[in-house]
């Protein structure tokens, strides 16, 4: 296990380096951030070329690139739009996309694992159709749609839950905003569980063990879920990531002042720093995820070894 993990670690080199030169080149390629600083005014040409001198601007993307990953390394990411260090952005907008993360990673694997497994185990009746049906209803509508019909019901209509976030983002109040960020990861996990749970049911495996007299309970969690539940995982690593790359709607709609606010600013005033910075932590996000899933494969199947 330990020779796989150190192996993996250093695979992850190269697709790092890889991911974040091409996330380099595309935002620094595209406009002009001296420009950007200014606004609506036309910088002084004598100091629109000081900063592009200071900022490195002159020098090849290739260069560019190296001077900003030494920055990186040392913990400087540059400064945003406002002057404002993008290391102070990161520490006061990631808590809170973690935080909406962890409410919408929950809700989509509780209720995603039951509804999958409750209609896997009831294939063809009433109660199956209805969880395809309603996930095929809730993959078709737009986040942002069901992020404002949510907001208006729940939050303004019926006063059940507050239709936005207070400062500090108190778990309470990201209930609504995490049910919207995950609903569509949600109905992938239960049309996925839902698949995985009825192929197994027709497995070798799982007849023999109903043959020996195990409990159903027993045979259902030891045997069948812990089988079916492999893809499912796999999944649910790699959109650990999505969720908080795909955030941006669901904090525009619920006034959360995260990395999708962060990002948005970024693209908005044409700061590549911003957004460099904020994408080069979703990539480590995404890789260390990666890393995870593939460990849990031989929790979930002893039959899995790594050499």
């Amino acid at each position: 296990m330990g020779r796989y993990v150190i192996r993996r670690l250093l695979q992850m080199v190269p697709v790092f380096i890889g991911t974040t030169l091409l996330i380099f080149v595309m935002v620094y390629g595209l406009g002009d951030p001296v420009a950007a600083m200014f606004g609506d005014r036309r910088p002084d040409p004598a100091t629109a070329a000081q900063l592009r001198e200071q900022l490195h601007l002159n020098d090849p993307l290739w260069q560019q690139y190296l001077l900003y990953m030494k920055g990186v390394f040392s913990g400087d990411f540059g400064n945003a739009w406002n002057q404002q260090p993008v290391t102070d952005l990161l520490k006061s907008a990631y808590p809170v996309t973690v935080r909406l993360t962890l409410v919408a990673f929950v809700l989509e694997a509780v209720i995603g694992v039951a509804l999958g497994l409750f209609a896997g185990l009831r294939r063809g009746r009433v109660f199956d159709t209805g969880v395809l049906a309603m996930t095929l209803i809730v993959v078709s509508i737009p986040t942002f749609v069901t992020g404002f019909v949510l907001q208006y019901l729940v939050g303004v209509k019926w006063n059940i839950l507050s239709p936005s976030v207070a400062d500090g983002a108190p778990f309470k109040d990201l209930i609504m905003p995490g049910l919207v960020l995950a609903g569509v990861s949600l109905a992938y996990v239960a049309r996925l569980t839902r698949t995985s749970v009825a192929e197994n049911t027709r497995a070798d495996y799982l007849r023999t063990a109903v043959a020996k007299g195990l409990p159903r309970r027993r045979v259902i969690t030891n045997h069948m879920l812990r089988n079916s539940l492999i893809p499912v995982v796999t999944f649910l690593g790699t959109d650990i990531g999505n969720l908080m790359a795909g955030a941006l709607v669901t904090e525009r709609i619920f006034n959360i002042h995260g990395v999708g606010y962060q990002i948005y600013q970024g693209i908005v005033h044409n700061n590549p720093p911003t957004v460099v910075g904020f994408v080069t932590v979703l990539v480590v996000i995404f890789l260390l995820a990666n890393l995870l899933v593939d460990l849990l494969y031989a929790v979930l199947d002893p039959r899995i070894r790594y050499a």
